[in-house]
């Protein structure tokens, strides 16, 4: 058990579209400490999406990221020796977090040119309610339907 609650950091607001949505999704992206490089691929895949759809790049975003965020989730939960998936509700910063490392990872098992690339298309597909991350949602939330049978053991 942990003496105390782990402290939130608090993320600078991104200096380009002043938002701290856009930083965190830039911290996740990162690799290797190289926030810079990290930086450069979002902001050309928000030229791209400018490109392809001729809306902000931002609104996109910001649509991509609610349309992929989970509602619901399933835990393991330990009862009289037997393993039950206990669907429970996703606190709001979990939501955003597993939708943006959904997002990332869809895009990085792309296979296109660059991670710009590779990222508008994905970041267009999860604002059309398609794309890998969409396929993770829907199957997180068809996993905890499944499974609402067992809500009773909920935490």
């Amino acid at each position: 058990m942990r003496r105390r609650k782990a402290e939130k950091r608090v993320v600078k607001p991104d200096p380009q579209f002043k938002d701290v949505l856009v930083t965190r999704f830039i911290n996740y992206l990162m690799k290797d400490g190289k926030k810079d490089v990290a930086r450069k691929v979002l902001y050309q895949a928000f030229e791209i999406i400018e490109e392809k759809t001729g809306q902000a790049g931002v609104d996109v975003f910001r649509t991509a990221l609610n349309n992929a965020s989970p509602a619901v989730e399933v835990r393991s939960r330990r009862v009289g020796g037997s393993t039950y998936q206990v669907p429970v509700e996703v606190r709001p910063d979990r939501s955003s977090a597993l939708c943006m490392r959904w997002v990332i990872n869809a895009a990085r098992s792309r296979n296109d040119k660059s991670m710009a690339s590779r990222l508008a298309r994905e970041l267009i597909d999860a604002s059309n309610n398609e794309g890998g991350a969409i396929r993770k949602k829907d199957e997180t939330h068809r996993m905890a339907e499944a499974n609402k049978a067992f809500s009773h053991f909920r935490f």
